[in-house]
């Protein structure tokens, strides 16, 4: 635990104290939860922007032919996509709601790919009709693919196929997407066989793709999977003579949730994943690819807090628990992941005593804890509480459990604050439920 008074930390992810009260990208905390009420994202374009530069800064000084395609599965709110869209960003996503998301926010077809893993036909003839490149998950749904493309009378386009290159890590196991066990990708042993039978069917344009987890932090976690991976694709380039449009990496780039974390160390990233893929390019003859990769979390974790107020201070002999109204329906990493996200009181006040609490949402579950063990100032019912690095993966896994709204979105602009999502209503949570004429 880092005491509030670090200064460098609190600049680092956007957030000052001035006269005692929590500024976010220079908007009053307090004043946010007061006009729009709470719980409430708020998310910084600032942010966002500083993010993409930095990691576009990163790649080009190594290898200028580079894509970074932000993962929508994230949050996929049209204005952060709209946003990175004006960054020159291309997009990531895994299902046809994301797709559509992205063509709502003026996103060309051909700045997407589409990688999912459990492909169903309607799947394959909405990014066919759409002109969306399709990532290959399994060797099984290429025949379905072609099938499709010939039903529809569509030219083949680029395709390409996700490796499973076996070494995989992650924050937590259920984010490991690598590794034989794992339900994702095409193992070593059988990636000559999807290829050949891709130029088979008649593709002649390919790109190759792998992704071996999320909320990566350590660069060094990258180095044995791309290690593996170089060793696929010099195998496939010498077997098959094929040259590569595309060489993606995927996402899995992490961001510091702890305070005493240190951010993810691009240059070394750079050393262990880049300039290695350029040797490899240079070494074997293959050309110009595009290196593509796919971060998500990286570019909009820290973009964006949550504001939660406290209802209830209760002693029970035992613990403290300061009681929110923001649950694991609204921020459920927690919950689900075990995650560590770093709560801030929103109005501190010097020289007062610091008590520990577990910070407790109204979900109807022992699991609804936001945070166990916080040491903060002494908290009074009513006070307000900032949940940090809730961009990623925040609202997009949002619920509506226990009959509770989702709330709404706030973007921070040149220290103005937007709505850019309306809170749910009572109404919002019924409109989609249909009566049959027997109960009413």
């Amino acid at each position: 635990m880092v005491l509030m008074e670090n200064i460098d930390w609190l600049n680092y992810k956007g957030l000052e104290y001035r006269d005692g009260n929590l500024f976010f990208n220079d908007v009053s905390i307090i004043e946010l939860s007061k006009k729009y009420g709470t719980p409430i994202y708020v998310i910084s374009e600032q942010i966002i922007r500083e993010k993409y530069r930095t990691l576009k800064k990163v790649l080009n000084s190594e290898y200028k032919k580079n894509h970074i395609h932000y993962a929508v599965k994230a949050n996929s709110n049209i204005s952060i996509l709209k946003i990175l869209n004006t960054e020159g960003a291309f997009f990531d996503c895994t299902s046809q709601g994301e797709i559509y998301t992205c063509f709502k926010a003026g996103i060309a077809p051909e700045r997407i790919i589409y990688t999912g893993n459990m492909f169903t036909d309607n799947d394959f003839e909405f990014a066919v009709k759409n002109d969306v490149l399709i990532n290959l998950d399994s060797i099984s749904q290429l025949d379905r693919l072609v099938k499709i493309y010939k039903s529809l009378g569509k030219e083949k386009k680029t395709i390409s196929f996700r490796i499973n290159p076996e070494f995989g890590a992650g924050h937590h196991i259920h984010d490991i997407t690598a590794g034989k066990e794992v339900k994702f990708g095409i193992l070593e042993h059988q990636v000559v066989e999807a290829y050949k039978r891709a130029k088979h069917f008649g593709f002649e344009r390919f790109g190759i793709h792998q992704h071996i987890g999320s909320g990566i932090n350590n660069p060094y976690n990258f180095e044995k999977a791309a290690e593996k991976y170089f060793s696929i694709i010099k195998k496939l380039a010498s077997s098959l003579k094929i040259n590569f449009e595309f060489i993606d990496f995927g996402g899995g780039l992490g961001i510091p949730y702890h305070a005493n974390e240190k951010p993810l160390d691009l240059e070394k990233y750079k050393e262990i994943v880049v300039k290695p893929f350029k040797k490899l390019i240079y070494v074997e003859n293959l050309g110009e690819p595009v290196f593509k990769i796919e971060p998500g979390r990286f570019l909009v974790a820290e973009s964006c807090v949550l504001l939660t107020q406290i209802n209830t201070i209760k002693d029970n002999g035992y613990k403290l628990f300061a009681g929110v109204d923001a649950g694991f329906n609204i921020l459920i990493r927690p919950t689900m992941y075990g995650a560590y996200h770093h709560i801030m009181a929103c109005n501190k006040i010097r020289g007062k005593k610091m008590l520990k609490y577990d910070i407790a949402g109204p979900i109807c579950e022992s699991g609804d804890i936001l945070g166990k063990e916080r040491e903060l100032p002494e908290l009074k019912e009513g006070d307000y509480l900032t949940i940090l690095d809730t961009g990623a993966y925040g609202y997009a896994m949002s619920s509506n459990y226990n009959s509770r709204p989702r709330p709404a979105e706030i973007l921070i602009s040149n220290g103005q604050p937007f709505k850019i999502r309306e809170a749910e209503t009572f109404e919002d949570l019924l409109k989609n439920q249909i009566i049959p004429d027997h109960l009413k």
